[in-house]
C-alpha cells in the first residue's frame, strides 16, 4: 500500500470527524452561584476539542448577575444562543445545564424544539418541600408585593442551595416570583413531564451526586415522555464533577440521535 496514503487516510479521517461534529451546537448553562469559567468548562472545552460549536452563557443565577432578569428574559437569551450557533452552520444545536443549569434547560425544552437536550445532575427544584421549608415566606412577600402593584421594587430575597444554606439576593419581586414560585418554571416536575416527546433526553446523575438527587433520579427520568433515544447516565462522579465526566457520553449519545 501506499505509504503516503497510509500517513493521510488518519489525517483526512480526523477532519472529516471534526468537520461533521462543527455541524452540531451546543448552549451550555452553569450550575447556581456559578461561572461559564467554572464547573462546566471542561464540558465546554471537551466539546470544542471534537469540533462543536459551543455556546457557554452566564445566566441571571450567576455569581455576578443574581436574578438580574426574570425566566422569560432568560429563554430570550438562550434563543438568541441558539440562533447564534445556527447562523454559524450548526445543523442541529442542544441545550445543556448543570445543577440549577439542568433545571432551567428542561424548562426550556418544554418551551422549544431542540435537537437534544443533556440535564447534568438536575437540582434546585423551587417545589420540593426542603426549598418550599426555606423560601417559603419569601416567595409569599415576592407575591404580595407583585399582587399590590410593587411588582417592579427592588427588594433583599432569600436564596437557598442545600450545600451552603440561605443567602439574600437583591432583585425586583416580580423578577424573584418568576424564578422561585413553587408552580413556576423552575417547578422540575412539571416541567419534565411537559418536555416535547419528539426531544431525546439525555438525564446525567453520577453515583456520587447529592443523596437527595441520587432519590429521585428514577421516578425524574420516568416522568419525562416516552422517547427511544433518551438515556438515563450515571457517571462515576459527584455532582460537581458530573459536567467534565460526561464528555465521553455526551459525543457518543450526541451521534446515536442523529442516525436514522
Amino acid at each position: 500500500m501506499n505509504p503516503l496514503r497510509n500517513l493521510l487516510f488518519p489525517l483526512l479521517l480526523a477532519a472529516w470527524a471534526l468537520s461533521a461534529s462543527a455541524q452540531d451546537g451546543i448552549v451550555i448553562m452553569h450550575g447556581k452561584g456559578g461561572m461559564p469559567q467554572g464547573l462546566v468548562r471542561p464540558l465546554a472545552e471537551g466539546l470544542q476539542a471534537q469540533g462543536w460549536q459551543v455556546a457557554n452563557l452566564q445566566m441571571p443565577w450567576s455569581r455576578d448577575r443574581q436574578y438580574d432578569v426574570d425566566v422569560a428574559t432568560a429563554v430570550k437569551e438562550v434563543d438568541a444562543a441558539i440562533s447564534a450557533l445556527r447562523d454559524k452552520g450548526a445543523k442541529r444545536v442542544f441545550v445543556a445545564g448543570h445543577s440549577q443549569g439542568g433545571v432551567f434547560a428542561v424548562h426550556y425544552a418544554t418551551l422549544q424544539p431542540v435537537d437534544g437536550l443533556i440535564a447534568i445532575a438536575p437540582g434546585g427544584d423551587v417545589a420540593h418541600f426542603v426549598f418550599l421549608q426555606q423560601l417559603g415566606g419569601a416567595v409569599r412577600s415576592a407575591r404580595r408585593m407583585v399582587s399590590d402593584g410593587l411588582g417592579n421594587e427592588r427588594g433583599e430575597f432569600l436564596e437557598y442551595e442545600g450545600a451552603k444554606g440561605s443567602w439574600t439576593v437583591r432583585t425586583t419581586a416580580a423578577i424573584y416570583l418568576s424564578w422561585f414560585d413553587p408552580d413556576g418554571a423552575m417547578n422540575l416536575t412539571r416541567s419534565l413531564r411537559a418536555v416535547r416527546p419528539a426531544t431525546p433526553v439525555l438525564m446525567i446523575v453520577p453515583t456520587h451526586d447529592i443523596p437527595a438527587l441520587r432519590k429521585i433520579k428514577d421516578s425524574n427520568f420516568r416522568a419525562l415522555p416516552a422517547n427511544p433515544r433518551s438515556r438515563l447516565y450515571e457517571p462515576d462522579a459527584d455532582h460537581t464533577g458530573a459536567p467534565r465526566a460526561s464528555v465521553d457520553e455526551i459525543l457518543r449519545w450526541a451521534q446515536e440521535t442523529g442516525k436514522p
